[in-house]
């Protein structure tokens, strides 16, 4: 039962701006991969081709769309996303790692699309997200997500930092240029998911050292996926 969970298996990491996902994600796929595991490590948006120049609309600051026409360039990588990479990876075998999948949709364009410095734009329903997610997907559904909590303000502060250590200082994405409001949206809308998807979710305080964090993330693997 064990290497029927293993083979295959996607692996969602969600959170806030700067809650580390990226490093815990190539934490636990290099700790797999030394086990012998084949390891596909992605993200979204940005895994294609097209993906790439989506990527670069969605995230450059003289954009502005509308929550709807944000969601559907997302699902229009996503789909690219699937059967390009995570469906034939999962066909052979592999476990895929994803930095963002399918909840931030439902919080980016969803949740928090209607905080205060959104602007005026309007909220797409959790019914349409989830009703597109759904046939955008398929079969790709994650069968874990972890998700990576702190406080807004620190993972704002985080991703700052961030920048300044790869040179990005002044080129903040259109996502971590908002208000410190909209941040906190979406780390409530975050929560909201794993509350009410308590079988998929699990919380980890990424306030925490880095070592602890990927053993309480180890931990959780373990029981779910490896058995």
């Amino acid at each position: 039962m064990a290497e029927n969970l293993k083979q295959g298996s996607l692996i969602s990491f969600e959170g806030i701006e700067g809650c580390g996902k990226s490093t815990q994600i190539v934490m636990l796929a290099e700790r797999l991969r030394r086990q012998g595991l084949e390891v596909v490590i992605s993200r979204e948006p940005g895994a294609t081709a097209l993906g790439q120049e989506l990527r670069h609309l969605l995230l450059d600051p003289a954009h502005n769309p509308d929550a709807l026409t944000e969601l559907l360039l997302y699902l229009a990588d996503r789909r690219e996303h699937c059967l390009r990479v995570i469906r034939p990876a999962r066909i052979r075998g592999a476990l895929v790692l994803i930095d963002r999948f399918i909840d931030s949709t439902w919080v980016y364009q969803g949740f928090a699309a209607s905080a205060a410095d959104a602007g005026s734009r309007e909220a797409v329903s959790a019914k349409i997200i989830d009703n597109l997610n759904r046939l955008v997907v398929g079969p790709d559904w994650p069968q874990l997500t972890f998700l990576l909590d702190c406080p807004a303000r620190i993972g704002l502060e985080r991703a700052r930092r961030r920048n300044q250590e790869t040179g990005a200082v002044g080129i903040a994405d259109r996502f971590e240029q908002r208000h410190l409001d909209f941040h906190e949206q979406v780390r409530a809308g975050f929560l909201h998911l794993a509350e009410i998807e308590r079988e998929r979710f699990r919380v980890i305080d990424a306030q925490q050292e880095i070592d602890y964090i990927h053993d309480c993330i180890w931990q959780e693997f373990s029981g779910r996926i490896l058995g």
